[in-house]
């Protein structure tokens, strides 16, 4: 259905956008364009041929698209997830943490080059911090934190809602004869997951006034 939608009427969606404005950035066009040649194998394809029974088979070459095509899209994440698990994360409990914006300051962050890097700069200190203050209380100093973030730009429904996906060790590491081992910490509160969001919320105001203030350099 998707497929059809976009074959259907990507061309009139492409003559509005343009009688309105400047029409669509050119790397949405080429996605939606790469998208109608995903999977066509008149727009190219591999030869497979099995050596032991000698079956064939034609695989059409994919768009390997970021944008529309919800099985590249799939596949992208499925080979991420994967090399995520078996390469870079060590097996340890994980807590995902999740950052959304109300809708008045949303535009905000994607108009500005490079602010939803800094906001996540931002959240991940305070969350990394938290992490160290709890490791403290039950006697673990020096610890150390990470996270594997992903910056998501859609909700389910295709609006539009930049938010934050980051996926954060349920613990600390600590450094100990032999070696780095990693020691868990309970469960966050809910009233220091409350305090977190109101010291995000005060840091991430203070950087959009900041910016907002900040002189633009004239071209």
């Amino acid at each position: 259905m998707l497929y059809e939608a976009v074959r259907e009427n990507l061309a009139t969606l492409l003559a509005e956008a343009s009688e309105v404005g400047r029409g669509l950035p050119r790397y949405v066009e080429r996605d939606f364009a790469r998208y109608l040649e995903c999977g066509v194998l008149a727009h190219g394809f591999a030869r497979v041929r099995c050596e032991s029974c000698t079956d064939e088979l034609l695989v059409a070459f994919s768009c390997k698209g970021r944008g529309v095509c919800p099985s590249c899209n799939a596949k992208r994440a499925h080979v991420t997830a994967m090399h995520l698990v078996e390469q870079v994360l060590p097996h340890v409990p994980y807590r995902r943490w999740t950052l959304s914006f109300p809708h008045r300051v949303r535009w905000v962050l994607l108009k500005e080059a490079g602010l939803l890097s800094d906001v996540l700069t931002v959240f991940l200190r305070a969350v990394f911090a938290l992490q160290r203050r709890r490791a403290r209380r039950q006697g673990l100093r020096a610890g150390q934190v990470g996270a594997v973030s992903f910056i998501q730009f859609f909700g389910s429904a295709l609006q539009v809602t930049p938010h934050f996906h980051s996926l954060v060790p349920d613990g600390v590491f600590v450094l100990r004869e032999g070696g780095v081992r990693f020691e868990p910490l309970p469960p966050p509160t809910q009233g220091e997951v409350e305090r977190l969001l109101k010291g995000v919320r005060h840091r991430v105001l203070r950087l959009l006034e900041s910016r907002c203030r900040r002189p633009r350099k004239v071209r």
